[in-house]
């Protein structure tokens, strides 16, 4: 079995672990971060640490780690931002993040998860509840869904390619966030055909995602925006059941 010795910031060898997925932990309080990065190493993951989020910005471009869990009270650059541009960066974009927060409004939660997050932990937190997120984050991996619409998806003046994780519009690339791709693929995959907000919950964001009611709506309306007014509405809203894409066969 391949194993690693575990690391501090400054290089300080700290004990032996078996070689998992490395999980960026970017925490400006070090108590918090200590803990974190005790029990994800003793649940065998490799741990690298950042205590604002420029130093977690260039750690995560230099390093590629699996999993980022990110504050989001840092000082300076505050973790909202620095979510935001780990999404629009082309090298980062693609890691999944957990935002760590004290507070509790539903707001920061939304806000948060439009910027393109994977999920979500309130402090103060159990180490038990926080592997636990990391490990269904880790699990979700590629969309769950059946095959029968391919990679490549092509609704209208619509192209969206989950391989490349690229969509464009009449021709135009737009930007989507991981999530945002996933589920848009899984509704064009399936036009005409209603699902609701838990199941596009467990087939685009994982079958242990932290659910609030907001948190499917929130990637739709991003969804829509970036799709622009022309083909907004091919993404219909079924009330009181979730959405559906629009079958365009039967117009």
């Amino acid at each position: 079995m391949v194993e690693t010795v575990r690391q501090s910031k400054s290089g300080e060898k700290l004990g032996v672990s078996t070689l998992r997925e490395s999980i960026l932990i970017i925490e400006d309080e070090p108590d918090i971060r200590e803990l974190m990065e005790y029990n994800l190493v003793r649940e065998g993951y490799r741990v690298l640490q950042a205590d604002d989020g420029e130093e977690g910005m260039a750690l995560c471009k230099e390093k590629a780690p699996d999993l980022v869990i990110l504050d989001l009270m840092l000082p300076g650059v505050d973790g909202i931002e620095i979510c935001r541009r780990f999404k629009s960066d082309p090298v980062t974009q693609s890691i999944p993040v957990i935002m760590v927060t004290a507070k509790s409004e539903e707001a920061d939660v939304v806000l948060g998860l439009s910027m393109g997050a994977d999920d979500y932990v309130t402090k103060p937190f159990g180490p038990k509840a926080l592997v636990a997120r990391v490990r269904a984050v880790l699990r979700r991996g590629p969309l769950k869904e059946d095959r029968k619409g391919g990679d490549r998806v092509v609704r209208a003046g619509v192209v969206i390619d989950r391989s490349r994780h690229e969509v464009t519009i009449d021709d135009e690339p737009i930007t989507f966030t991981p999530t945002e791709l996933r589920l848009l693929h899984f509704l064009a995959s399936h036009p005409g055909r209603v699902f609701t907000r838990d199941h596009l919950l467990s087939r685009a964001i994982g079958e242990h995602a932290v659910v609030i009611d907001r948190n499917i709506d929130v990637h739709i309306r991003s969804i829509r925006q970036k799709l622009g007014l022309k083909y907004r509405a091919l993404v219909e809203t079924v009330r009181g059941v979730g959405y559906k894409f629009k079958d365009l066969a039967k117009r």
